[in-house]
């Protein structure tokens, strides 16, 4: 499992190479580019700037080939003129082209530059580029007029490019080196952020390989990683407690159908001698037998319910409780007979109606149950969210408003009623899915007040 990790951090480090790559290659032959430009432009302006100081000479004044022999020192200053501020060699020809003055090195002479030197015009010129030994030379032959001569200059540009190559050379080994160690900072730096990451997966693949929710998991930092890592405990959490609910559930659930389904085999067992029972025997017989498939009917409807609500993917809605009410008041009083009350604002609140309805509806069957043959009606109160129903059956002492919500739990008062004990734990699971809380109080007077709470969001405008 080690492998995608380390995979990441050889990505890490690929890509800021990449990035140290891109940048530090642009960013070289940009500078490459615009130094060597500089120096081969100002060299050639230097070169050009040395050529048109000759010309201007010999078109100011009538020049000799002897005004430009070194060996006169009375001349030496035209010629000192042309080689005082640049390496450049001077060569000067007589009026035939033969070397008059010879250059160091010594410049060779083709027929172009003879034209040039038996010009009458002054300051004609014939440029030119030549390679003496192992260097690279501009030169410009030009004429003194009058079939005097010319004068050659030659510029070495081959230690220019020298210098040049020796910067690219440079450069290249710099960016190398700056490639290098953004590699490094990279695979650093992915080791840094992806450390935690192996740490996060190596516990999500024991959580895999074991089944153990309670596995450790790194949460340190405030980063992404971070927030990752106390994400996934969060939902081990959440996972082990469902696990547990679903174990609770499970052996709640076989611990109340161990009961009915006992008699049931009891009495399916005395079904085979009921030709030998008296008449009132089988009758009481068959009672049983309906009375516990009715029982073990609602306890497995009630199990279905509450695995319902614990997984319900009912869309949530705006909701308007009165509605809910009366929806509920109006479904007690077709099954029951009972007088069923409803007192409700206008609150409106976002949830699941269907199991808003379902908790609203077992609160009310759980006070028709409790008050059997009752003619105080059961009232029904909606008021800011608070859903509240009434009853005057025998009411709940302090233990029993305590667990009345919990799975399976039945009074005293009710072991000999028909029910699970499922009813209000069903009910708590809708109000907790709706950010709400559910109560369990004595009403004045007698009997109890059983509901929950929704948060509301508003109240509907009844003005005409």
């Amino acid at each position: 499992m080690r492998v995608i990790p380390s995979s990441l951090r050889t990505t890490f480090a690929v890509l800021f190479a990449a990035v140290a790559v891109t940048v530090t290659v642009t960013v070289g032959f940009l500078s490459y580019d615009a130094a060597a430009h500089l120096v081969r432009v100002d060299e050639q302006e230097v070169f050009d700037e040395v050529v048109h100081d000759l010309r201007s000479q010999v078109d100011q004044r009538k020049l000799t080939v002897d005004d430009y022999t070194s060996g006169d020192p009375d001349h030496d200053g035209l010629r000192d003129d042309l080689t005082r501020s640049t390496r450049t060699d001077v060569q000067v020809l007589d009026p035939t082209g033969k070397i008059a003055d010879r250059g160091s090195p010594p410049l060779p002479v083709r027929a172009a530059d003879r034209r040039i030197a038996s010009s009458r015009e002054a300051g004609s010129v014939a440029r030119r580029s030549i390679g003496l030994g192992d260097g690279q030379y501009r030169l410009a032959t030009v004429s003194l007029g009058g079939g005097r001569g010319a004068v050659q200059v030659a510029q070495e540009f081959s230690d220019t490019e020298d210098l040049l190559e020796e910067l690219q050379r440079r450069t290249a080994l710099l960016a190398a080196g700056v490639i290098g160690a953004a590699g490094l900072a990279g695979w650093w730096l992915a080791r840094r952020i992806t450390g935690r990451l192996v740490r996060l997966t190596a516990a999500a693949q024991s959580v895999a390989e074991t089944g153990n929710l309670h596995a450790e998991v790194p949460v340190a930092g405030r980063d992404e990683v971070a927030r990752l890592g106390h994400s996934f405990d969060r939902m081990l959490d959440r996972l082990a407690q469902s696990v547990e609910d679903q174990r609770r559930l499970v052996q709640d659930a076989g611990h109340e159908l161990r009961t009915p389904l006992t008699s049931l085999r009891t009495n399916i067992a005395l079904l085979t001698r009921i030709d030998e029972l008296p008449a009132t025997a089988r009758e009481e017989l068959i009672a049983d037998l309906s009375g516990e498939a009715r029982e073990l009917t609602e306890l497995v409807n009630e199990l279905v319910q509450l695995a319902a609500g614990a997984q319900d993917d009912e869309p949530s809605g705006e909701v308007d409780l009165a509605e809910i009410a009366e929806d509920v008041a109006a479904i007690a009083r077709r099954r029951t007979a009972r007088t069923i009350t409803v007192e409700a604002d206008s609150t409106l609140v976002v949830g699941r109606p269907g199991a808003l309805q379902r908790a609203v509806s077992n609160l009310v069957d759980n006070a028709v149950k409790f008050d059997p043959g009752g003619s105080d009606p059961v009232e029904i109160t909606v008021a800011h969210g608070r859903i509240t129903v009434l009853d005057r059956g025998p009411g709940l002492t302090t233990e029993e408003r305590s667990r009345v919500f919990d799975r399976f739990y039945r009074a005293p008062a009710a072991r000999g009623l028909p029910g699970s004990g499922l009813g209000l734990s069903i009910v708590r699971k809708v109000a907790d899915a709706h950010g709400g809380s559910v109560f369990a109080e004595e009403r004045p007077g007698g009997g109890a007040a059983i509901g929950f709470t929704v948060a509301p969001v508003a109240q509907r405008d009844s003005s005409p």
